[in-house]
């Protein structure tokens, strides 16, 4: 664990896309990233899938009204890795600052919610994947896998990411309270649902911040009047991209740092003080002193999803030939 006598800035950015263009919404990045260096911070997050923007659409449009606006996602999604990756590191490396973003990826026929985290000398140390997309987002995006479900190290502490509703996963909120994330990086669309969706956040990530024993740097994204006109004209269902905004940073013993954001574009800027963490892990620590692995233990699968499967060395395939199961492919990781 890092030293308790640390004290790290970190931002929550919330911001609009540009819905028009992947460029127009890495620019933002990139003038947000200026910004928080002239703050002096050194951790910042942006909203889930924020390049080229989250996928409002699926969320208002039956799917037989969808596949234009999906293809288009699909054409403006980056690669990993790719220009746009080359880019966030350069501006990470010239920053000195860890950059937690969301992206559409596209991976060949496939797009995927992800979440990458470049250290503050432009490294991508991470880039996991939405492990189930929620309700609508089934129709856009693929299904992840267990690799990016771990906590790395980087400049500004040991960090850990999930996107909005895979904090309903107490599974999945444990593999990283067990590989001891000190920051949580936490992802939601913003501008969905309504003011509950806000309200159900910010419950949800006080519970991750006191559980985990963790700071929680949450961001959310904006949509302005004109960009929800454009998702759709239809006004009963505008009010469906409204609210939801809580941008906002905990600390391990729940507490806010910075009045949290829930209208309009800004950062949320706080500094967060390491020695809360053990403050608050003296007196309850999930996956220490107050674990029970004699009763209850979580097994982790972190490999990658793979569609082929290499055989052995001079074997060749047959009608007889005894491939492994997936879920016996790899070693599970028991995590007490």
């Amino acid at each position: 664990m890092s030293s308790s006598h640390r004290t790290v800035r970190a931002a929550a950015a919330q911001i609009a896309p540009d819905l028009t263009s992947a460029d127009g919404t890495l620019a933002r990045v990139l003038e947000t990233l200026r910004d928080a260096a002239r703050q002096g911070v050194e951790l910042i997050v942006f909203p889930e899938t924020f390049v080229p923007y989250y996928p409002y659409f699926s969320f208002v449009q039956p799917p037989v009204l969808q596949g234009a606006d999906h293809l288009l996602l699909m054409q403006r999604a980056p690669t990993v890795p790719g220009p746009l990756t080359d880019a966030v590191a350069a501006a990470a490396r010239e920053h000195g600052m860890v950059v937690v973003l969301g992206v559409n990826e596209r991976d060949h026929g496939s797009l995927y919610n992800t979440q990458l985290v470049f250290d503050a000398d432009g490294r991508l140390l991470l880039k996991r994947r939405k492990i189930t997309p929620t309700y609508h987002e089934r129709m856009v995006w693929g299904q992840g896998d267990g690799a990016g479900l771990t906590a790395v190290d980087t400049r500004a502490g040991r960090v850990g990411a999930l996107a909005c509703w895979e904090h309903y996963n107490p599974l999945a909120r444990y593999a990283l309270m067990a590989d001891h994330e000190e920051i949580h990086c936490a992802q939601f669309p913003g501008s969905l649902v309504g003011p509950i969706f806000a309200e159900q956040m910010g419950v949800s990530i006080r519970h991750h911040a006191l559980e985990s024993g963790c700071f929680v740097v949450n961001a959310t994204g904006w949509l302005h009047d004109a960009q929800i006109r454009s998702v759709t004209p239809d006004e009963k269902l505008q009010s469906a991209l409204r609210g939801g905004c809580h941008t906002a940073i905990v600390s391990p013993e729940g507490k806010y740092l910075a009045e949290p954001l829930t209208e309009g574009e800004g950062l949320v800027v706080a500094d967060l003080d390491f020695a809360l963490i053990a403050k608050r892990k003296r007196m309850m620590d999930s996956v220490g002193h107050y674990a029970r692995p004699e009763l209850l233990r979580l097994a982790i699968r972190r490999d990658a999803a793979r569609t082929t499967m290499p055989l052995p060395d001079g074997e060749a395939l047959s009608d007889e030939t005894d491939l492994p199961l997936p879920e016996t492919d790899a070693p599970l990781r028991r995590v007490a």
